[in-house]
Parts: C-alpha cells; sequence; structure tokens
C-alpha cells in the first residue's frame, strides 16, 4: 500500500477552497440561490455541464503542473486518480438521488424550495466530508492495516446492497425524523424559505429544516461508504478531497436534471453495489495483485453503463409504478 503524502501545498489546498467558496456564493447571490424557484431542465442541464467541465478543467491544470514540476509519470498518474476517484465518488452519490427524491416526497416539498434546501445540505456535506476525510487520511496514516477492514466493509456493504437494492427506505421510521417530531415543535405548513417561524410568541421549526437535517443524515451515511472507496484508488489526501467537492456540487444539479426519471434507473442501484464489492476486492487483493488505476476507472465506467443500459431496456416495476397517477398525501405541503 502506497504511503499517505500528497504533492498539494498550502497555497493550493487554500485555493481550492476558495474556488468551491466563491462559486457557492455566486450560486447565492448572484444566480438566484437566495430565491424560491424552479430549476428548469434548462438551467440544471446547464450547470451538469459547468461542474463536468470544470472537473476536467482541473485535471488538465493538475497535469500541466505536475508535469512541470515532478515529471510526465508522476502527472499521467495522479490525473488518472483524480479522474477515477472523481467518477467513483459521482456515481456512487448518484444513489443518494434515489434517497433525495423519497424525502422530498414524502414531506411534500415545493419544487421552488428543494434548490435551496440542497444548496444548505451542500455546504453542510462540504463541512463534514472534509472532517470525515481528514480522519480518514490520519488513521491510514498510523494503522495501515485499517486498509483492509475499509475494503472488507465495502464488499460486506456492496452485497448488502445487493439484496437490498429493491427495497425504499421507510423515512416515517427514520430515528431521526422520530426524535425531531419527538423533541421539537414543528409547523404543518412550509413558511417560505424560513427554516424557523416565531408563532404566537414561541419558536417554531418548519418541515424545511427537518428535511434539511435529514439530507445532512443522508449525506453522512452515504459518505461512509463512498469516502473509503476512494482510498482503493489514492491516498492522497488532496486527490480524494478534491474529487468529492466536484462529485458533490454536480449531485445537485444532475439531480434537478433527472429527478423526473430516478425510478426509471432502477438497476443503478446494482450497479453500485457492484463497484462496491469489486473496489472492495481490490482493496482486499493489494498485497498480492497490483490493479493498474486506468483498469479501475474502466471497469467501474463499464458497470454503470452495463447497469444504465439495463434500465432503459428492461423496465422495471419501479419505473412502471412511477408512470402510473399518484395521489399526493398533502395538497399544501409539510409534514404528513
Amino acid at each position: 500500500m502506497n504511503q499517505v503524502e500528497t504533492f498539494a501545498t498550502l497555497p493550493m489546498w487554500a485555493g481550492f477552497v476558495a474556488f468551491v467558496l466563491a462559486v457557492l456564493a455566486l450560486d447565492l447571490y448572484a444566480l438566484g440561490g437566495r430565491r424560491a424557484h424552479r430549476v428548469s431542465s434548462r438551467e440544471a442541464l446547464g450547470w451538469v455541464f459547468a461542474w463536468g467541465a470544470l472537473a476536467t478543467l482541473f485535471g488538465i491544470l493538475m497535469w500541466w503542473f505536475l508535469d512541470a514540476n515532478l515529471g510526465r509519470a508522476v502527472a499521467h498518474q495522479k490525473v488518472l486518480e483524480f479522474y477515477t476517484g472523481y467518477l467513483i465518488e459521482l456515481s456512487l452519490s448518484v444513489d443518494n438521488m434515489f434517497v433525495f427524491s423519497l424525502i422530498f416526497g414524502y414531506f411534500a416539498v415545493p419544487l421552488e424550495l428543494q434548490r435551496r434546501v440542497l444548496l444548505y445540505g451542500v455546504l453542510g456535506a462540504i463541512v463534514m466530508r472534509v472532517g470525515m476525510i481528514l480522519a480518514g487520511v490520519w488513521l491510514l496514516s498510523k494503522f495501515v492495516w485499517l486498509f483492509y477492514v475499509f475494503g472488507v466493509f465495502l464488499v460486506f456493504t456492496g452485497i448488502r446492497m445487493l439484496f437490498t437494492a429493491g427495497r425504499q427506505p421507510d423515512i416515517a421510521r427514520n430515528p431521526l425524523v422520530r426524535f425531531l417530531r419527538s423533541t421539537m415543535r414543528i409547523t404543518k405548513d412550509y413558511h417560505g424559505q424560513s427554516f424557523f417561524v416565531r408563532i404566537g410568541g414561541l419558536r417554531y421549526a418548519t418541515p424545511m429544516f427537518v428535511v434539511l437535517l435529514v439530507i445532512e443524515a443522508t449525506d453522512v451515511v452515504f459518505a461512509v461508504d463512498s469516502i473509503p472507496a476512494i482510498f482503493a484508488v489514492t491516498t492522497d489526501p488532496f486527490i480524494v478531497f478534491t474529487s468529492n467537492i466536484f462529485a458533490i456540487m454536480g449531485l445537485r444539479a444532475l439531480y434537478f436534471l433527472l429527478a423526473g426519471m430516478v425510478a426509471r434507473f432502477h438497476y443503478l442501484k446494482y450497479g453500485l453495489a457492484s463497484v462496491l464489492v469489486v473496489i472492495g476486492g481490490k482493496m482486499l487483493a493489494a498485497p498480492w495483485v497490483h490493479v493498474p488505476v486506468h483498469w479501475s476507472l474502466g471497469v467501474v465506467g463499464l458497470i454503470l453503463l452495463a447497469s444504465v443500459g439495463a434500465s432503459w431496456v428492461l423496465p422495471g416495476r419501479a419505473a412502471e409504478n412511477a408512470a402510473r397517477p399518484k395521489v399526493k398525501k398533502s395538497q399544501t405541503g409539510g409534514l404528513p
């Protein structure tokens, strides 16, 4: 296993963080992030292309820097690690879309409010993943055997996902939802974009606040799977961090682009489970078998393409049910 080290300097870390904060500020203050509105397919597609282009450009700039300072071989290796890590993180993050769709549907979140929830969700996810990545890097630097623990964990998680891929989580039985309902005053209906309101002199949380906390908790659960997965590709904390952030930032736009077709990708969960098993197996086999990074990239890409293709060619029960008209639980939104 490679030692935990990075080519990135402190200014590079600071520059990337500043870039992310600048883009979020641009979204929040200049592009209507503070204004409630429905995200059109055209707007979502624009952001999907924008984040894909930024990730591609980042990889190119990284190659140029490394080629000039550390040599072409190092440049090729590190950029391949970045793109492979980005694909793995983005593909595993796509599983969030299924849960986001269920959460928004259960809480009847109006379409014009979903963008704001996910924007703050991204901010929280960035902070939490920074902590989890730094903790993972520190642990691996101190206890090398944890690399194989991560491998076993990913294989186990992937196999479990294969057996539970057809099931939907019961939001009503979510421990966090039950805890919040039992300990907080929560309004029944939404109050615009507010997370808290005062009614009769008392402070109430709105369903927006509950949804935000559930979204954040969901990201923690998925990060527990996705962050160990990228350590199978690289232990460079800068690449782990940047690939994670690009995937998270692009996921929000991808959700709005594909939200109406989530049920159509019913075999994608099986593909994601297979990715976890393959990556975990690669980590466990590392002492005996060296799998080049470009092979990992190709295998992950083929699994995802196969699962998406199967979803389009072989319609499943979930897609058929999604096509049927549904009766909404609430016409006004809010907690069921």
